[in-house]
């Protein structure tokens, strides 16, 4: 048992069945006692931070509420305060202050004051705090290398006395080609790239305004602005940019996609990147999109990717027959993708053969069958799927139902013993039901294909390093939906943001599923023209969660935030 862990359990502030939950934590996912016992939310960081404070006789201070001048951060280099995770606040003749998470790390002190020659005087801070504090005073390694890039491209021209090309006025194919290739440009556009892991962005956003230039991040579903690089740079960043995607850099006035594939090193860790790029002509320039394609990130298991017991069950029952129509519905970027993939790996063994239609294919699963389209030439989503019952398939997947054709080949396919997986875009799993309707598609071929619809959302996590409990009125809890009796009950948590989750209080994503399994009194329904409505009702009073109900389990076990479910689901 740790000093820290033996410590709260004798001074009452955590029982010891709270501590061995944390040990397992630990072990399991690494860190400190201290700090995984405040991410499991039994204990605050404050109260963590006072208790340390008053065993050990030493002051205390929120990092949040001091400045600390440049010349005292100086003393410590930055490789020193990330390793030992302490900043420097304030010098006094041969005395140094640091705050320190435990004041207990003589080989901390003993290092700093050899390298520097002072009398090290400990204070301690909250984790989250002093993570924070070396962020913003030392700057991540990107930061610090933007920084001088950005020194480098600004030493030149002042922005002002710049002007701004016409669209008519063509730039040089060479001169493009020499602008795109220098350093300082390499340099931006590399640490953009690899800036966009670090940070767990899913998109990449380069958007030229008459005046600006302006970089943009997805991050969990939510843009934020990142940088401003100099407006003159605007051609060069989009022709280097082209360049990497194998895009023609002299093509300005027409749309094109492309892909970038390389190679780093981020955290000491060889990476493969891949990244889909989409350029559009736009008023002011060449607007960029590159979409981030992480296998790293790719989760692949049905089990981790937020169903409910009861939804896991009916899903995996659907794809696990041999025939019939499985679809997944719900907006761009809620994670469809992904939960086909999983259902793919699920049922991908070598007595299948499993072929996919996709626009575009996003990752390469061993195993799989996967096609391209390619809309110009005429091999869209119908013409190949005709294509693949001539392959002798057991699984197909295809990308989206965008039309009569390619839902008619579908259904045709699920009717004739083969299991088809597709997406489409609907508010609600009940919807999917008229929306194929819609698309001309006979009731009694719907009743007798479709097996299974699950429409899904994702929402943000509360980032486990700064989780803390929230004290919220239960009006708010039932005006989410949940009852009064568990508006009394329920414990809920926020994140107060930290150095991990770039101070958001979320980090990572988590999906929300309403599975509606198609059965007999449904298919009857169906066959009788029922609207969406009523199809609705029949399966919230045969158990289906709701997409809203699924979010409430999640603001349960404290995994998200009712502001989240709110955004992305009705009730």
């Amino acid at each position: 048992m740790s000093k820290i862990g033996a410590l709260l359990t004798q001074s009452g502030v955590v029982d010891q069945a709270q501590l061995d939950e944390a040990m397992v934590l630990q072990k399991k996912e690494g860190g400190r006692v201290g700090s995984n016992l405040v991410k499991l939310g039994y204990l605050t960081e404050d109260k963590l931070t006072e208790t340390l404070s008053k065993h050990f006789g030493v002051p205390s201070v929120n990092l949040d509420r001091v400045d600390v001048d440049e010349t005292i951060i100086k003393i410590i280099p930055a490789d020193v305060a990330r390793k030992y995770t302490i900043i420097p606040i304030s010098k006094a003749g041969a005395k140094l202050t640091i705050a320190m998470l435990d004041p207990t790390n003589v080989f901390a002190m003993d290092d700093i004051k050899f390298m520097t020659g002072y009398n090290v005087e400990p204070v301690i801070s909250a984790e989250s705090q002093l993570r924070s504090a070396i962020e913003r005073y030392y700057g991540s390694t990107h930061a610090i290398e933007l920084k001088k890039v950005m020194e480098d491209l600004t030493e030149e021209d002042d922005e002002a006395d710049l002007e701004v090309l016409e669209e008519e006025e063509d730039l040089d194919l060479a001169t493009l080609e020499q602008e795109s290739e220098e350093a300082p440009v390499v340099r931006l556009v590399n640490i953009i790239l690899t800036d966009a892991i670090k940070r767990g962005a899913s998109d990449i956003h380069i958007e030229p305004y008459e005046k600006d230039l302006r970089v943009r991040y997805r991050i969990d579903g939510i843009l934020y602005e990142m940088m401003h690089p100099p407006l003159r740079l605007r051609e060069a960043i989009t022709s280097r940019a082209k360049i990497l995607a194998k895009l023609d850099i002299a093509e300005k006035r027409l749309p094109q996609d492309g892909r970038i594939k390389i190679k780093t090193r981020i955290g000491g860790k060889r990476k493969d990147l891949d990244y889909r790029v989409s350029i559009l002509p736009t008023i002011f320039g060449e607007k960029i999109v590159m979409r981030l394609l992480d296998k790293d990130n790719l989760m692949l298991d049905l089990t981790k990717l937020g169903f409910e017991p009861e939804s896991l069950r009916h899903f995996e029952n659907a794809v696990l027959r041999p025939y019939g129509m499985v679809l997944v519905t719900g907006p761009t970027g809620s994670g469809k993708t992904n939960t086909l993939y999983s259902a793919l790996q699920r049922i991908n063994t070598p007595e299948v053969n499993i072929m996919t239609a996709e626009d575009p294919v996003e990752f390469n699963l061993a195993g799989i069958n996967q096609v391209q389209m390619k809309e110009q030439i005429g091999l869209n989503f119908a013409a190949t799927l005709r294509s693949f019952l001539r392959q002798d398939p057991n699984i197909v997947l295809v990308g989206e139902i965008r039309d009569f054709e390619t839902a008619e080949v579908a259904i045709k396919a699920a009717m004739t013993g083969h299991l088809v997986l597709s997406t489409l875009h609907t508010n609600d799993a009940p919807s999917t039901i008229s929306r194929l309707m819609n698309m001309g598609v006979e009731p009694f071929l719907v009743a007798t294909s479709v097996h299974m619809v699950a429409a899904q959302r994702l929402v943000r996590r509360i980032c486990s390093y700064c989780k803390e409990p929230l004290d919220t009125q239960p009006a708010a809890l039932t005006a989410a939906g949940f009852s009064e009796a568990e508006s009394r009950s329920i414990r809920l948590f926020r994140g107060k943001g930290c150095e991990r989750c770039s101070n958001t209080g979320y980090k990572g994503r988590v999906g929300l599923y309403e599975v509606m399994p198609i059965e007999d009194e449904m298919k009857e329904m169906i066959l009788a023209g029922a609207s969406s409505f009523e199809i609705r009702q029949r399966a919230v009073q045969g158990g289906m969660i709701t997409l809203r109900r699924s979010g409430l389990e999640k603001i349960r076990q404290g995994m998200t935030t009712i502001e989240e479910v709110v955004r992305e689901t009705v009730l």
